[in-house]
């Protein structure tokens, strides 16, 4: 497991990492999603690891949002690891809203690539999770979208050699056995159960004894 010392891990995304926490706490309001999970199975499988979470998502926020506020939002917290989770937005924003400067993918792929280039030097490390869309058919359009910009992360997370977290095909699993609607209303805010997905593919990449 990647976390063996006292380390400070920082989540930073949109609103799945959000997820309602308080953002006047600072980033210690965990929120009620994924985040708040793996804090739960972290302290209780790993008591030893001794870790220190932060959350500073924001819902709504695309790429390029993350790169206007990561100094004061993410650098300046001194984290040892760094979790981000960004794309569905650049990705939604050109379906439900033309009218807005969209976030092209060689702009996704620029942004996030200088995102990691100014964080690894002052961390010990980083994971990039995947966006997704919680929609079984692949050649639908706003899916078939999504996936080329999880493939976009993943490659700058391995051309940076960086833990991969493809949460596409961790949904892909689940939706192989069930519907989309047992997990959202929108293909996008998952439930509790969703957000154990992620959770779980999370601890997963980073090693976690179950």
């Amino acid at each position: 497991m990647l976390f063996i010392k006292p380390t400070t891990l920082l989540f930073v995304g949109d609103s799945i990492t959000d997820c309602g926490r308080d953002r006047e706490s600072g980033g210690t309001d965990l929120g009620a999603g994924y985040v708040a999970q793996v804090q739960a199975l972290l302290d209780a499988h790993h008591p030893e690891a001794k870790v220190r979470y932060l959350n500073t998502g924001i819902s709504g926020n695309r790429v390029t949002d993350l790169e206007a506020r990561w100094d004061v939002d993410v650098l300046a917290h001194q984290p040892d690891w760094v979790s981000v989770l960004i794309g569905i937005n650049d990705v939604w924003r050109q379906f439900d809203n033309p009218l807005v400067e969209q976030v092209s993918l060689p702009a996704y792929s620029e942004k996030l690539q200088g995102l990691v280039e100014r964080t690894l030097p002052q961390v010990q490390g980083m994971v990039v999770m995947s966006p997704f869309f919680l929609e079984t058919n692949a050649k639908e359009p706003m899916r078939e979208m999504m996936d080329r910009y999880g493939a976009a992360a993943r490659v700058i997370a391995k051309r940076n050699e960086l833990r991969f977290v493809d949460l596409q095909a961790a949904f892909n699993d689940w939706l192989a056995h069930n519907h989309t609607s047992l997990l959202c209303d929108d293909r996008v805010h998952p439930n509790a159960v969703g957000h154990n997905i992620i959770a779980s593919a999370f601890l997963d990449a980073v090693g976690f004894q179950w």
